[in-house]
């Protein structure tokens, strides 16, 4: 079964317009059919359309029922975006279908990209999760600097466990092996010359623990997507 989007759904029961018309001039769903609904913040509604139409599908909720994270932790990944947006389109959609549950744009020293669009990149997002079949969507975050992103994470007093994956000589564990079950993620990722040695040294005073994704050499996009794979994998 397909699921559709409704983050207004306490208020409005009418499926958007680009969804109405995936519903009802794609799939060809009629008067009568039922569909499955999320609001996107954990929550699943059966419903039975009443109005198929391909810009205002009405309907009428006939269950709801809250859901369980696939994961009993957050999941942050915060990255900076490669000069190729596509790179940058690919790997958020593959954390959203992995389960990733927040995006941060970090723009680094040596970042080539100073800017993203984020309501690109929120359309992918949410078509990965309706096809992972999520009623949890992420959010992504508008693009920041790294020395204020440090600043907001410790004014927010994140308890959870801090990574930054560099790729300078230094005494390192593997990810997968410093993660603990449980608890919150998050992971930091740089641009494609990497960190500089200031931000890996502000990020190391900032609680930040220096970890590797393995021996190869990996793409920024590739980066994210492995630490995404083993925080999840962990816990699992």
């Amino acid at each position: 079964m397909y699921l559709f989007y409704t983050p207004d759904i306490e208020h409005s029961h009418c499926l958007g317009e680009e969804e109405s018309g995936h519903c009802v001039r794609v799939l060809r769903y009629s008067a009568g059919d039922e569909i499955l609904l999320t609001d996107g913040r954990g929550t699943t509604y059966t419903a039975r359309i009443t109005t198929a139409h391909p810009k205002h599908c009405e309907f009428e909720i006939l269950k709801a029922e809250k859901q369980q994270k696939n994961h009993p932790f957050h999941l942050h990944i915060a990255v900076a975006p490669t000069k190729n947006a596509e790179r940058v389109e690919w790997m958020v959609e593959k954390c959203t279908e992995i389960g990733a549950d927040e995006f941060t744009l970090l723009n680094c020293r040596y970042s080539e990209r100073k800017q993203m669009r984020t309501d690109r990149l929120e359309k992918i997002i949410l078509s990965a999760a309706k096809q992972s079949l999520t009623c949890f969507l992420p959010k992504i975050n508008e693009m920041t600097g790294f020395e204020p992103f440090l600043r907001d994470i410790t004014g927010q007093k994140f308890s959870g466990q801090k990574f930054i994956a560099h790729c300078y000589e230094s005494d390192k564990h593997l990810l997968r092996d410093s993660i603990e079950q449980g608890r919150d993620v998050l992971v930091l990722i740089g641009p494609e010359g990497d960190f500089s040695e200031q931000e890996v040294q502000l990020a190391l005073n900032a609680g930040f623990l220096p970890v590797s994704l393995g021996n190869s050499r990996l793409r920024t996009e590739t980066a994210a997507v492995v630490a995404c794979h083993a925080a999840v994998l962990i816990n699992e």
